[in-house]
């Protein structure tokens, strides 16, 4: 059953089905095992806080395609590329349990129909707040557009810096990734690729 929780000093309040009260006293656990006294001052609300935080770094679980585009898809003529660049999205590393960040770009040719704007950035965080690997999260929005608008292809690519990467193991501070998912004519016809890609690496931040 999905309850609401409120994000911490934002006002802001989100549907999920977690349960709070079981995550807070695991996060006690967890302080006590590495060595904390969750009573101090300092962490005495940190559990609370830390199954809030993690209830919203993993709210895509609790939300659907279906529930994010809402309804915002249009009839359209033409079929002219469509691309949303720059995307930030934010997402935890299923392996160590460490954020990767960076941005999303994403391209489609329409086939009688187009998505409205600001549905790819919900997309994207949908599936960017749960435990992922930068390479299943290309796909995943890829073919999510492919399933909400049928179009004649799709294009999605993706940078991110991994703090598992960074603040641990190689330590190497500079290092980023880029993934892509290629759907369609993005896949099939060189010159379409082409075009996204050419496309995207007018952004300043690509």
């Amino acid at each position: 059953m999905k309850r609401m929780i409120e994000v911490e000093d934002t006002g802001m309040v989100f549907p999920c089905e977690t349960d709070i009260d079981r995550m807070a006293q695991l996060g006690h656990e967890w302080l006590t095992l590495i060595g904390e006294d969750p009573a101090r001052e300092g962490l005495a609300k940190t559990p609370d806080r830390m199954a809030k935080a993690w209830a919203f770094l993993t709210k895509g679980y609790c939300e659907s395609l279906e529930e994010v585009t809402n309804g915002a898809v249009f009839e359209a003529e033409g079929s002219n590329m469509v691309v949303v660049k720059n995307i930030e999205y934010y997402s935890m590393c299923e392996h160590h349990l460490l954020p990767f960040f960076g941005t999303v770009h994403i391209g489609y040719v329409p086939d009688k129909k187009i998505l409205g704007l600001s549905k790819f950035g919900r997309i994207t965080d949908m599936f960017a707040r749960r435990l992922q690997v930068q390479e299943r999260l290309s796909s995943q929005i890829a073919e999510a557009i492919w399933d909400v608008l049928e179009p004649q292809g799709v294009g999605v690519v993706i940078e991110g810096q991994h703090l598992c990467m960074m603040m641990r193991g190689v330590e190497k501070q500079h290092s980023s990734t880029t993934s892509s998912a290629m759907l369609g004519s993005f896949r099939d016809d060189p010159k379409t690729r082409d075009e996204f890609l050419t496309l995207i690496r007018q952004s300043k931040n690509f």
